[in-house]
């Protein structure tokens, strides 16, 4: 069970990086968010290539068709990161992150078409409970009590849950061929050139980007070098958890991300408001409670063999 401990590593610090990229997103990136964010994540993962590269020279030894297969998989990363930090713009941490409960049904139907796999019933009921959870947070209840489906969260994360789960797969294919080491490098030489061509070509995001580090650089600077510094150890920690275990069963550990995110909002909202604050009165807080408890349940029964 050591995979499953290096794995939980990924989801903790995931749901750290949600509640600081919300805070950002709120307290300095009000205007164009988004692209500033998505700059500052893509720009930022050129730090940990000098330290990849210092634990493993040959690195830079990859094949061609391996270093063109991990542009994809940076590709789709930077995807990932749109999509999340569009719904994050729109809506709460708490909210935001029970969609990513959709990752392993993402990656069972595209294995059912794809590849032909057989999906039992057992899998088919989890498959749809996971989407009933995520059904239940698809809607808010507004001041007049009445329900409002949240269109702007559901459909940049359905598009997160996909690309992630797709990622998860291809990386797998290529590290166990390749090396680990050599695989996250690439990765990340992608996304750095990935964010070096956004900064290049859209002006909207550079504009926003340059303004924001002018205003409040050394604040800006410091909560995403943070932010950096946990993701990419999360990403670290999920993807050597790949290696050690089918991604399935890696993917599960992501339903713990939800109840850590819940759990860090509620603590924040009641000791430092200041800093962060959640919709905690009991009609938004139980249907996050009930659709990450089912949720839960349906991503648990979904690997059950």
């Amino acid at each position: 069970m050591n995979w499953f401990f290096i794995a939980l590593i990924g989801p903790f610090l995931y749901a750290i990086t949600n509640h600081i990229d919300k805070i950002v997103l709120e307290k300095y990136f009000k205007q164009g968010g988004v692209g500033t964010l998505l700059l500052f994540s893509s720009l930022l993962s050129i730090v940990a290539l000098p330290f990849i590269f210092w634990a493993d020279p040959t690195v830079i030894s990859a094949s061609a068709p391996t270093i063109l297969i991990l542009g994809i998989v940076g590709i789709l990363d930077v995807l990932v990161l749109v999509c999340y930090f569009i719904a994050l713009n729109n809506d709460e941490a708490s909210v935001v992150v029970v969609f990513y409960q959709l990752m392993p049904v993402f990656g069972y139907i595209l294995g059912y078409f794809i590849l032909g796999e057989v999906l039992t019933k057992i899998q088919l009921i989890a498959m749809a409970l996971v989407i009933f959870g995520t059904a239940i947070i698809s809607f808010e209840i507004d001041e007049d009590n009445k329900f409002k489906l949240k269109k702007n969260t559901i459909l940049p994360m359905l598009g997160a849950s996909l690309f992630w789960a797709t990622e998860g797969v291809i990386f797998k294919a290529v590290a166990l061929k390749e090396d680990f080491l050599r695989s996250f490098f690439w990765e990340h030489v992608a996304i750095t050139i990935i964010g070096i061509f956004i900064f290049v070509f859209i002006s909207s995001y550079r504009k926003h980007f340059i303004q924001a580090l002018k205003n409040n650089s050394k604040s800006i600077m410091a909560l995403n070098i943070m932010t950096e510094i946990l993701y990419m150890t999360g990403n670290f920690a999920f993807s050597f958890a790949f290696l050690l275990a089918p991604v399935a069963l890696v993917l599960l550990t992501q339903s713990f991300q939800p109840i850590f995110v819940l759990i860090i909002g509620i603590i924040f909202t009641i000791f430092f408001p200041k800093i962060m604050t959640e919709k905690i009165r009991a009609k938004h807080l139980w249907p996050k409670i009930i659709a990450i408890f089912v949720t839960g349940i349906g991503t648990y029964l979904l690997f059950m063999k």
